[in-house]
């Protein structure tokens, strides 16, 4: 199974590269995609991060899911990538689809799906300062840590990054790696 995971200047660094890591310890390929025009991004606290690709290089048929990290300036771009929006509505149509895919976003993210239309009457969960924007889109927002409702995964923030990839595992394994990790990482959560 692969993933994508966008990465944007401005991006908060521990929600993207915690969500990497986790998910290559369970063994999914993630491949980190620059909307940048090039490889390396530098996130909200200016920590340089190279990228395993440019966007326009990703081969998106054969990932079963996009992952969108936070930060508020990373998202603002995110928004403004005509690719990172067309690909979110391309994987959030996809449930009944032969293939299904799935869309994960955390912190301010989810304020991308919620401006494209995708999360009208959807469960969803958010950092707190962007509540009235995903709620202006008509999302059902849980304040819990982790939503997820049918093919669309939502984290609150840095604080929930753990439970967000663990969800992120559970949906495309199950339980198993998730156990093994915890135990791996002595995560007490």
């Amino acid at each position: 199974m692969k993933v994508v995971i966008f990465m944007a200047d401005g991006m908060e660094m521990c929600e993207c590269l915690i969500t990497v890591d986790l998910l290559r310890r369970a063994g999914i390929e993630v491949v980190t995609a620059s909307i940048e025009g090039r490889r390396e991004v530098v996130p909200s606290h200016k920590v340089p991060v190279v990228a395993d690709v440019l966007v326009e290089d990703v081969d998106f048929d054969s990932a079963e899911m996009i992952i969108l990290p936070g930060g508020r300036i990373g998202t603002e771009h995110l928004a403004a990538s005509e690719i990172v929006c067309a690909k979110c509505k391309e994987f959030a149509a996809s449930t009944g689809a032969a293939k299904r895919k799935y869309v994960a976003a955390i912190c301010a993210a989810p304020s991308v799906l919620s401006g494209l239309g995708l999360m009208d009457g959807r469960k969803t969960t958010c950092h707190p300062d962007f509540a009235e924007k995903v709620a202006a889109g008509n999302a059902v927002l849980t304040g819990e840590s982790v939503a997820v409702d049918n093919n669309i995964i939502t984290g609150q923030g840095l604080g929930a990054t753990f439970e967000f990839a663990f969800q992120i595992i559970r949906t495309l394994m199950d339980e198993e790696p998730v156990d093994r990790i915890k135990r791996a990482i002595c995560y007490r959560g």
